[in-house]
C-alpha cells in the first residue's frame, strides 16, 4: 500500500486543475461575491456574542492579598 501523499492527493489536484481550467472565471466570480457577504456579515456584527436574554450582569470572583504591620508586643 503506497501511501504517499502525492500519489494519494493526486486525483484531488487533477479535479481542481480541470475544474479551474474549465470554469476558473465563474470560479473566480463566486468567491468574489461570497467574500463581500462575508465582510458585510463581519461588519454588521455577524461576529459578536449573542447575549442570553434576562440578567446580563457579569460576576467577576476575585481574591485580595493584603499585608498586616508585624506584630509587636504589648506596652509593658
Amino acid at each position: 500500500m503506497n501511501l504517499n501523499p502525492a500519489d494519494v492527493l493526486n486525483p484531488v489536484f487533477n479535479f481542481l486543475d480541470a475544474l479551474i481550467s474549465d470554469y476558473g472565471v465563474y470560479c473566480y466570480l463566486v468567491f468574489v461575491w461570497l467574500s463581500l457577504a462575508v465582510i458585510a456579515w463581519v461588519l454588521g456584527g455577524g461576529l459578536r456574542r449573542r447575549q442570553p436574554p434576562g440578567n446580563s450582569g457579569t460576576v467577576y470572583f476575585g481574591i485580595i492579598f493584603t499585608t498586616r504591620p508585624p506584630n509587636q508586643s504589648p506596652p509593658e
